[in-house]
């Protein structure tokens, strides 16, 4: 076989089926297909035994639509807005098999059609036929990945992009339209990236996620989570540090803690059905805060809320009250070319109402009382760490038109991507000082504040994760994060 030549994956003919079961078992038969054959070529390769080029495909679903078609206006997903043939590509069915069950499920109830599983066009690189990483040995060297790149697709960006969560899609008459919010390759590159800047497995990720950007916070989470593994009647059923170790509901544990934390440690409290709560460490900045919720946004979560300390910027806000965000002032600038400024990022109910009643039940006060501790409002957030050292003339009046009763840095940037990515979205922080009213954060005061404050500030995102659980999917997942035109899969 020459260099030129290409040998494939067996291609199999496209089933229509009727039941979403079907159309899940058939993606995920034709996936592990497709990357068995692309696992053997490779082998084949590290043993000098391969000459021509090595090409397998992801599978891929299409919806069609007919010109009868009319619109469900009592959904919130799993239905197209209008005519039309519908088309994606899917990796790792494994992951995403209860997800998809239920979404295909919604599609052919509301439509009354069958959904048509084949192989797409869209080649498969070869680093993502390894979910758990791919090993080249030591001896791999840049002439090696020449070799490679001779027989075997890599990674293209252009596969890669956020055109469709953005609405960047430009279809001309008789092309398709896109099935769902990201492309196989898209959700391939996020599921690495999230093993590297979290230092777990996709598979561990809960669908219940808390960001913070405080590393008490974290110790918090893990001991609370290792009591709740090894409490019978808590419903969870292991904990999963950064490095692989897991923790299991009898007290023993498997694997080894990482040697060196990675930039944003995840740790994953786990319930049946991914049902339980991941909490990431993101780190200080708007940055890291675009750069997690863009990889964490494929798995489809259920929820994300911040959990986060913010300057208070009203001068009737005491240290350690809380702030439950109903608008976001953006001038953390990272999503400016992906969602304008201008576009207006809304509060939705359920979580409002979840993050509320949470703060209620925890501190057992009542209406008055949560009143008293907790302020709703604007939030701002800001992209200078240290926006105190400004001349404060034009900031100030900025803070004082927004009515923004708080700044941080990454708390409408959370919000701002699960408005993007369709995910809903929460923020609860807490005043841990107020900068405008001279009252900065001393090491003394700062020590004691963690102390009294962090043990409940957590309790609360416990249960605001354990209300919102309780929800049905059809009621957390609001119609207020769908555009017009939206795509069928959520």
């Amino acid at each position: 076989m020459d260099a030129s030549s290409v040998s494939r994956a067996p291609l199999d003919p496209p089933l229509l089926c009727d039941d979403a079961e079907s159309v899940v078992a058939t993606l995920d038969r034709l996936y592990r297909t497709q990357i068995e054959f692309l696992q053997a070529g490779f082998q084949a390769f590290k043993a000098s035994e391969l000459q021509g080029r090595v090409r397998a495909v992801y599978p891929m679903a299409r919806l069609v639509i007919d010109e009868d078609h009319a619109p469900i206006p009592a959904a919130t997903f799993g239905f197209a807005d209008q005519p039309g043939v519908y088309e994606g590509s899917f990796t790792r069915i494994d992951l995403f098999r209860g997800h998809l069950t239920k979404q295909f499920a919604h599609i052919i109830e509301n439509h009354d059609r069958p959904i048509e599983v084949g192989l797409s066009e869209t080649p498969i690189p070869l680093p993502f036929a390894f979910p758990d990483g791919m090993n080249v040995g030591d001896g791999f060297d840049a002439a090696a990945m020449t070799r490679l790149k001779r027989h075997f697709d890599m990674p293209a960006l252009a596969l890669m992009d956020d055109r469709i969560v953005n609405g960047d899609i430009r279809s001309g008459p008789g092309d398709p339209l896109p099935l769902g919010l990201f492309t196989a390759p898209r959700v391939d590159y996020s599921l690495h990236r999230l093993r590297h800047y979290c230092g777990t497995a996709p598979e561990h990720f809960q669908n219940f996620v808390l960001f913070t950007n405080y590393q008490v916070y974290v110790d918090g989470f893990v001991q609370r989570a290792e009591a709740l593994v090894r409490d019978p009647d808590s419903g969870y059923t292991a904990f999963v540090e950064p490095g692989g170790r897991i923790l299991r509901k009898d007290g023993t544990a498997i694997g080894v803690p990482a040697q060196r934390s990675p930039q944003m440690p995840a740790y994953h409290l786990v319930r049946e059905g991914h049902q339980g709560v991941t909490m990431i460490n993101i780190g200080v900045g708007p940055s890291n805060a675009k750069t997690i919720t863009d990889h964490v946004a494929v798995l489809r979560p259920n929820a994300w809320i911040m959990l986060g300390h913010c300057a208070g910027l009203r001068n009737t806000q005491r240290l350690g009250d809380y702030v439950l965000a109903h608008a976001y002032h953006r001038d953390d600038h990272v999503l400016d070319d992906d969602l304008p400024v201008w576009v207006p990022i809304p509060a939705l109910a359920e979580v409002q109402q979840a993050l509320e009643k949470a703060v209620a039940d925890v501190t057992g006060l009542d209406a008055l009382g949560v009143k008293r501790i907790m302020r709703t409002g604007t939030v701002a957030s800001t992209d200078n760490r240290n926006w105190e050292l400004r001349e404060q003339h034009e900031p100030d009046r900025a803070l004082s038109l927004s009515r923004a009763i708080a700044l941080d840095m990454e708390s409408a940037t959370v919000a701002a991507n699960g408005f993007r990515f369709r995910v809903p979205y929460g923020t609860l922080l807490c005043v841990s000082d107020k900068p405008l009213h001279g009252e900065l954060k001393l090491p003394g005061m700062a020590d004691d504040f963690y102390r009294r404050q962090v043990a409940q500030h957590l309790d609360i995102g416990f249960r605001t994760m354990e209300l919102l659980r309780a929800l049905p999917p059809e009621q957390l997942q609001s119609r207020k994060l769908r555009s017009f035109n939206e795509v069928p899969l959520q």
